[in-house]
């Protein structure tokens, strides 16, 4: 009969202690991509989060991406609302990315004071090589007019690629 009763207690702990540990995830991803914008040639990453815990009053998020291009990562950080359900993170306009190479994403939920409260991290992957992106934007203007620098007034366009990309 003790012996039933050490038993017990031990999985009961140990089912609590597994119920701590998911309670300190805020949130979880749900989505990751790059997204490549043909019109006005630019390419950034794009990650989501699904809001799974209560957030922090006054918190936010701060995500770290790999620099395609080389040098330092780009950095962005947001306000968060207890309410979110789902959270949104897009890198500033990248350049350089390579198809079937992952690059990094580190993603921070900081409480009010700036400090970690979960870390998530993870690899976006492209399917597509940016060469396919034109260096130039092929519009220009509110009215998307076409880009004078593309379309030359001969009736040829350079759809050329960004230069100069570390291989």
């Amino acid at each position: 009969m003790m012996r039933r009763l050490i038993v017990c207690s031990l999985a009961a702990l140990l089912l609590t202690a597994c119920q701590r540990e998911a309670e300190q995830q805020l949130a979880e991803l749900s989505g990751r991509m790059f997204v490549f914008n043909y019109r006005v040639a630019t390419a950034n990453y794009l990650v989501t989060l699904r809001r799974i815990g209560t957030l922090p009053e006054d918190g936010s998020v701060e995500a770290e991406f790999e620099n395609p291009r080389g040098g330092d990562p780009l950095t962005i950080r947001e306000k968060l609302f207890p309410r979110m359900d789902k959270i949104s993170l897009a890198s500033p306009p990248i350049e350089c990315v390579r198809q079937d190479r992952p690059y990094a994403v580190t993603i921070r939920i900081l409480d009010s004071n700036g400090t970690p409260l979960q870390t998530i991290e993870t690899t976006v992957t492209s399917d597509v090589d940016q060469s396919v992106l034109p260096a130039k934007p092929l519009v220009v203007g509110p009215g998307y007019d076409p880009n004078p620098d593309v379309f030359k007034p001969d009736g040829s366009a350079d759809y050329s690629p960004v230069a100069d990309c570390p291989a």
